[in-house]
């Protein structure tokens, strides 16, 4: 019986399969969605503890060319408890791109209620170029390619041949496989994964990224989605370069309130007693970074990496003591004091600057793959310059060339997101690295959506993580019964 599921799903496949450009038709896919799937144990201790197993899809590497070259997605599964009530399979998505994701169902399960989780296989995934499933890896000597302009011409001449040289060595290393790697093919390769699983349709939950992964496979297979909740949503209409220009003006206020906060503590982090001079303090260090790298234990910190130290932790409040530890850190280190960073910072500091233990060229990958971008660097240089009056810190990065601008073209035009498949979108007011006007967008696009609002909290990732039970109960909801809020709902933090 699964096998005569599984062929018809292949020839009722939707219609991002057989209308994608230059896709291949539904019968010359027959053989991926009937595929025999094996689980067994994943080899990793904190799935295997859960109780996980992990399988291997194939999929075809262009599914334009499905008789060509395969490759295999690793997904894991926390079986439903409830048999009797079970509703089907939950795929996921913790965000990126580039994020693996065979864990992730492991934290999906914890913020669910028991009676939720329990009537869902939840299927966790490492998208095509990600961990265990064909892993870009592009060899690159720093960690990612979203960084700081710096503060002058030099600076963003230095950029302009680093993020060229970015795009060569993935070109060199990785040749034309890369070109493969793309939210589209994957929104593809969770349709294989729901049909060799012998399943009608799929419930999703993405965060960040994956809210726009969970988007494009709604527009692409929509008869295929089941109930689909997107947390922390990214407007397709502004994926990716847009969605990061957003990032400028909300960073900055965030910097705003955390500078407030530290200013109230200056007994403890000695950085100045006004916001004004919070900042101060950190624009200097900017650009004491500019004139010398600042040494941080083993590593040198220059004008580009340290505005990305503060956003990697501004994203939410709980942070804020975090993020004042680590900038007196940086401000003792500036005056010649031997510093030794913590962990957490040691960590980050090593895979910024140095690409170790694993950079994220996958997730230049996805995003170069999907969306053309500008190619002009001046166009990127004069909405720098445009940015610094109002967005000192932030503006040179959510404005910078990325290695995108020296990308082969994609293959495939922008997924646009116009349907009507139900959804429940959920947005804090305040989110710093998905701007709220962009779940608003998407929630617009899909017209069948309510949006579940955060008011004036700044947290990326909401569900499960406060916990607000607001929020927690309309996804709870949602996922038990398929009620969505009868009209959009505004939630408060307690």
């Amino acid at each position: 019986m699964k096998r005569v599921a599984a062929v018809l799903a292949a020839l009722t496949v939707g219609a991002g399969v057989l209308t994608g450009t230059g896709v291949a038709g539904a019968n010359t896919l027959s053989r991926f969605y009937e595929q025999d799937v094996e689980w067994k144990a994943c080899g990793d201790a904190a799935l295997d503890q859960a109780g996980a197993q992990c399988a291997e899809i194939m999929v075809p590497l262009d599914y334009s060319q499905p008789q060509g070259r395969t490759i295999k997605v690793a997904i894991s599964r926390l079986k439903a408890t409830d048999t009797k009530r079970r509703r089907g399979i939950m795929l996921s998505n913790p965000g990126g791109p580039g994020g693996a994701g065979l864990h992730f169902m492991l934290y999906i399960r914890g913020a669910m209620t028991p009676e939720v989780s329990s009537r869902y296989d939840l299927i966790g995934m490492d998208p095509r170029g990600v961990g265990r499933s064909a892993a870009i890896d592009c060899g690159w000597p720093i960690g990612h390619m979203l960084w700081s302009a710096g503060l002058d011409r030099a600076d963003f001449r230095d950029a302009v041949r680093t993020q060229a040289g970015l795009a060569r060595r993935c070109a060199r290393t990785e040749g034309d496989r890369i070109a493969h790697i793309t939210t589209r093919n994957t929104a593809r390769d969770m349709d294989v994964i729901r049909g060799a699983l012998a399943e009608e349709k799929t419930s999703y939950f993405g965060m960040s990224y994956g809210t726009y992964l969970g988007a494009v496979f709604t527009q692409m297979f929509p008869h295929r989605s089941d109930r689909i909740v997107l947390d922390s949503a990214i407007d397709p209409a502004a994926y990716m370069a847009g969605s990061i220009r957003n990032q400028g003006p909300i960073n900055e206020a965030a910097l705003d309130a955390w500078a407030s906060w530290t200013a109230a503590r200056d007994a403890d982090y000695h950085l100045g007693t006004t916001r004004r001079q919070v900042r101060d303090r950190v624009q200097d260090l900017i650009r004491q970074a500019a004139r010398s790298p600042i040494r941080i234990g083993e590593h040198l910190l220059d004008e580009r990496f340290l505005p990305m130290t503060m956003f990697t932790l501004l994203h939410d409040a709980r942070y804020n003591a975090h993020l004042a530890a680590r900038v007196r850190q940086i401000a003792d280190a500036a005056e010649g004091k031997p510093v030794q960073p913590s962990k957490d910072f040691d960590d980050e500091l090593r895979f910024m600057l140095t690409g170790r233990p694993q950079d994220l060229s996958s997730q230049a990958a996805v995003i170069c793959g999907d969306a053309a971008v500008p190619r002009d660097p001046e166009w990127y240089w004069r909405n720098i310059q445009r940015s610094r009056g109002g967005q000192p810190v932030f503006g040179p990065y959510a404005n910078n060339i990325t290695a995108c601008a020296f990308w082969t073209p994609p293959r495939e035009p922008k997924t646009f997101v116009r349907n009507d498949v139900p959804a429940l979108i959920v947005q804090a007011t305040l989110d710093t690295r998905t701007v709220y006007q962009e779940g608003v967008n998407l929630h617009r696009a899909m017209s069948a959506s309510r949006l579940v609002s955060l008011q004036d909290v700044r947290m990326h990732g909401i569900f499960g993580r406060l916990p607000n039970p607001c929020v927690d109960n309309a996804v709870n909801t949602y996922f038990r019964d398929g009620t969505l809020p009868a009209t959009d709902l505004t939630c408060h933090a307690d």
